[in-house]
């Protein structure tokens, strides 16, 4: 979300997603507020520290590492306030981090490579995440009453996947994971969670078959992204196997014409169309959600946004008679 105001940030998701709301994460606040520091608040026995190229792991916490925990614990506090005030039970609320691979991606070792360029690294990171989230959510649990669902944001799963990460020099890459061991790392993180997981990939190549093999109860693309590429008929896979799909339709920045209602849907129509899927699979396992993250839009169409997913999601349970 935009600003940096948790109560405001809560207060907004509360009113405009009453069935599904969800913690929110406010990066404009620096240090610490970004996915991959807050998910490192997370982190059980482990600790990063703010360097020149972004966050590296220390023997110990510190200033940088305390502010992150403040930070996420003062949003948890506004969230758990905002339902009191709105008189609000949701029976379901969303919390968000960074997956093992961009977590691991975004932290640097004490020799300035990535913590995913060392196996022992990445499997003492990938089991602390794991513990961490599960105990995030089991508070969020406890405070709300509410299920909770984890989505894993994996904005740089792709580039793990293909060797598309940098070196510290800047001159070459780091070596291309295995697509096992990415499926595996993302399993135990998503089998340590008390309720459904969802693995979130906004790029234009997600690898929704190996999101799904690691036991992804839901993925959730920006359905732009994806239209007219080979990952559509992986999403038809996974809509046959049962799975959800949280479907990113609503522009994540203002666009220069405000979208009606079913420019927003019209993607999502012509993915269940091209599938061979009747429209009413959109009601049963499709939940419409931004493109991606609203943090770089005005907190006037952040509220919109959220009102237009909301709204488009109602529409896909009682369709309007022009569709």
């Amino acid at each position: 979300m935009p600003g940096s105001d948790p109560v405001e940030a809560a207060r907004t998701i509360v009113g405009e997603l009453p069935d599904l709301p969800h913690l929110p994460e406010l990066p404009a606040r620096g240090l610490g507020a970004d996915l991959v520091g807050r998910t490192a608040a997370l982190l059980v026995d482990l600790a990063i520290e703010e360097v020149t190229s972004g966050y590296r792991v220390v023997a110990r916490a510190g200033r940088d590492h305390h502010r992150a925990v403040s930070l996420l614990r003062t949003d948890l506090d506004a969230f758990e306030e905002a339902l009191e005030r709105a008189g609000a039970r949701p029976r379901v609320v969303k919390v968000q981090a960074a997956g093992p691979w961009t977590l691991a991606a975004g932290i640097e070792l004490r020799t300035g490579h990535r913590v995913l360029t060392d196996d022992g690294a990445l499997r003492e990171f990938t089991s602390s995440l794991a513990e961490g989230l599960a105990q995030h959510a089991a508070e969020v649990a406890r405070r709300t009453g509410a299920t909770v669902v984890v989505q894993l944001d994996e904005p740089s799963l792709p580039a793990v996947l293909t060797g598309r990460l940098p070196t510290p020099s800047g001159l070459g890459t780091v070596a291309p994971v295995a697509a096992a061991d990415a499926q595996a790392a993302l399993r135990t993180v998503l089998a340590a969670l008390p309720g459904p997981g969802i693995v979130h990939c906004c790029a234009k190549d997600p690898p929704v078959g190996l999101l799904r093999a690691a036991g992804a109860d839901a993925v959730s693309i920006d359905l732009a992204q994806v239209l007219g590429t080979d990952a559509v008929d992986a999403l038809g896979q996974a809509l046959d196997d049962g799975a959800t799909l949280l479907l990113g339709l609503v522009p994540a920045l203002e666009p220069p014409a405000a979208p009606a209602l079913r420019d927003v849907a019209a993607p999502a129509l012509r993915l269940v169309d091209r599938l061979g899927f009747p429209r009413a699979t959109l009601a049963d396992r499709a939940v419409p959600t931004p493109a991606c993250g609203l943090a770089g839009a005005t907190p006037r169409w952040a509220r919109r946004a959220l009102e237009l997913a909301r709204d488009t999601g109602r529409a896909f349970v009682e369709p309007p008679e022009s569709w």
